[in-house]
């Protein structure tokens, strides 16, 4: 080989190894995905589309997971990839994409991840492998929800901050944690006397006379980045957090919204008379963050936020807040009002907790001057407990002016009069503080914030006859710890009782023995079996007399029976004896059972309340099934 083609060989080789591509192009760069914890919730981040990298073990910390397919937005992102399929345990990339909310969420069990049932959230998110289609980017960091608003400090102008909100191509259409500011505020009348809330840091705010609010000042915004300050609702604005946090009375944790009536109707006495009340409610609920929250809207025309749950965590501060309301005036659109607070005030972003039941109270002079009955509905679906206080209502030549008769009855949580304070005289309004106080903060009557996991007495009524057998009764035994595994467990949640029948009965454990899931599924999985005959109908009538005559009031009473085979008495007469005592009855049928016997006992109709399967290694697939009936049967119940 001559000299020359060595040379030419050689400076090819160094080309090559170089890493120089042939057409000088250089490689695109990689998506930038940025990483996440397993408990990372979907809905903490304010994308309508976005992808994420998931750690390892996120399995092992058991992060709630709600739904199947289509995810409720509090679910763990990186659980229910897992649940999905579309990572393992390894971790790896997740594309999240939002949606809107589903009216029922189905659990199930995959990839070893256990997913709940939950009913009605207004966000939902689904998970695809974590591939962008081509041409595709997804942004290289995330926006998240915020938990508390920004503050701005005015000693140092050096660490005045300002907090950026997200812009609208990234917010999800239908979160429920951002509001946007300017869509959801009723419009703001001007108010011919100015008035100030007294909050700790006056000097750093803008006073709003229309609505008796802060706004902070912020450091100058592009326009095309964030709406104007002059446009956010009193319950977007900033607060700030104050320096000693009361923390209230822990006996009392409930967020509680007051609905006060600004109509011109009622006059200025008669408002300065409610705002009074107000002041006396809010001094004796001692608010604090480990007790009662307090918020305020005064409606009219339109309903107005004068403070949302997160303005104030104490009473004292709430006392000047309160007395610096002005009267809004217009009609007593109260249906309008319990839309608004449904949409929009029980939110995170205003303060709302998820954990302490939600309380509206409704003050109303005479009348409304709209319907109140679908918004109160709605409202009640949601979880929320409505009272009515009402303050001289229409007398006999009046009630011919009412828009909606029995407008009370149709709006309150439970017609019970428990929800309900008809006061003949706004005089006599003061003396309703106690009583009213007494009863927004008896949890064990709210019972509009329960849902179907945690409002119910569920008795099993498992066949433990000598046809069943070992095997198949220990396969019983994990159906009946499967429904229960979706239930949440507790004294003041869903309690579960067992019976064990052959031509005996045997209480294996009462409602309340166990007040928590670990200790009640252990429960479940020590029950011996018995062996004998088949008496069904004297075992519905055991659990009558033996577990619902010690339900607990406004709870659900729901009967599970499980047999494979036809009783030797009679079922027809004590499960009838059962449903006219208001117990919802599930029969479910295995092998030998017979069908018109599981029809006698399941409540009607039939269809939603009886099962059948021809062995018991398919009992499994009724277990997502007999959630949903439960949950859908709960949420499409007249809360009345």
């Amino acid at each position: 080989m001559s000299k020359a083609t060595l040379t030419a060989v050689f400076i090819a080789f160094l080309l090559t190894s170089s890493g120089a591509k042939p057409n000088g192009k250089n490689k695109k760069p990689k998506q930038a995905v940025p990483a996440i914890e397993c408990d990372m919730r979907a809905g903490k981040i304010n994308l309508s589309e976005f992808i994420v990298k998931c750690p390892a073990n996120c399995r092992e910390t058991k992060e709630k997971v709600y739904g199947t397919g289509v995810f409720a937005s509090i679910s763990s992102i990186c659980n229910a990839a897992i649940h999905s399929g579309v990572i393992t345990n390894s971790g790896g990339k997740v594309i999240v994409t939002k949606m809107a909310g589903q009216m029922i969420y189905k659990g199930s069990f995959a990839n070893g991840v256990r997913s709940l049932s939950l009913p009605n959230r207004r966000e939902s998110f689904s998970v695809s492998v974590g591939k962008p289609k081509k041409g595709v980017t997804y942004p290289s960091t995330l926006v998240f929800v915020p938990s508390r608003p920004t503050t701005v400090k005015t000693a140092s102008p050096v660490t005045e901050a300002v907090e950026t909100e997200p812009s609208s191509t990234a917010a999800p259409p239908t979160t429920t944690h951002v509001t946007t500011p300017i869509t959801t505020a009723p419009p703001i009348t001007t108010s011919a006397k100015p008035r100030v809330i007294n909050h700790r840091v006056p000097e750093a705010g803008v006073h709003r006379p229309e609505t008796g609010t802060i706004i902070r000042r912020q450091p100058h915004v592009s326009s095309s980045s964030a709406p104007a300050p002059e446009h956010k609702p009193p319950s977007e604005t900033s607060s700030p957090v104050p320096e000693v946090l009361s923390q209230g009375d822990s006996n009392c944790k409930v967020d509680i919204a007051f609905l006060m009536d600004g109509s011109w109707s009622i006059g200025k006495r008669r408002f300065e008379i409610q705002k009074d009340f107000l002041v006396g409610v809010s001094q004796v609920i001692n608010v604090g963050v480990a007790g009662p929250m307090m918020g305020i809207i005064q409606y009219g025309d339109d309903p107005v936020t004068e403070f949302s749950l997160k303005h104030f965590s104490s009473s004292i501060d709430l006392t000047p807040a309160i007395s610096k309301i002005v009267q809004k005036g217009g009609l007593s659109n109260v249906g309008k009002a319990l839309s608004y607070i449904n949409k929009h005030f029980f939110s995170d972003a205003n303060g709302n907790r998820g954990g302490a039941p939600n309380v509206a109270v409704v003050l109303v002079d005479g009348w409304p001057t709209d319907e109140v009955e679908e918004a109160s509905r709605l409202a009640r679906e949601s979880g929320i407990n409505i009272f009515f206080v009402t303050i001289e209502g229409p007398d006999e030549n009046e009630k011919q002016n009412v828009v909606e008769t029995n407008f009370v009855d149709k709006a309150v949580c439970r017609t019970n009069g428990f929800f309900s304070f008809p006061i003949m005289s706004w005089f006599a309004l003061r003396k309703a503080v106690q009583p009213l106080v007494k009863r927004v903060c008896d949890t064990d009557r709210l019972v509009c914030s329960k849902t179907c996991l945690n409002a119910n007495d569920i008795a099993f009524v498992i066949d433990g006859s000598s046809s069943v057998g070992t095997g198949n009764f220990r396969t019983v035994l994990q159906f009946v710890a499967n429904v229960t595994q979706e239930f949440e467990i507790s004294d003041t949640d869903t309690r579960v009782g067992i019976v064990q029948y052959t031509y005996e009965q045997r209480l294996e454990f009462a409602f309340g023995q166990y007040n928590n899931k670990a200790d009640l599924l252990n429960a479940i999985k020590r029950i011996n079996y018995w062996s004998g005959g088949t008496s069904t109908g004297a075992a519905i009538t055991f659990a009558a007399d033996q577990l619902f005559s010690k339900s607990k009031p406004n709870k659900r009473k729901i009967m599970i029976v499980i047999t494979d085979g036809r009783s030797y008495d009679d079922v027809r007469a004590p499960a009838l004896a059962v449903h006219r005592k208001g117990v919802i009855a599930y029969s479910i049928g295995i092998a030998w059972a017979a069908q018109d016997e599981l029809e006698y006992i399941a409540t009607d109709p039939d269809r939603d309340h009886s099962f059948f399967v021809d062995e018991f290694d398919n009992l499994y697939k009724y277990v997502p099934k007999i959630i949903h009936n439960i949950c859908n049967e709960f949420n499409s119940q007249p809360r009345n």
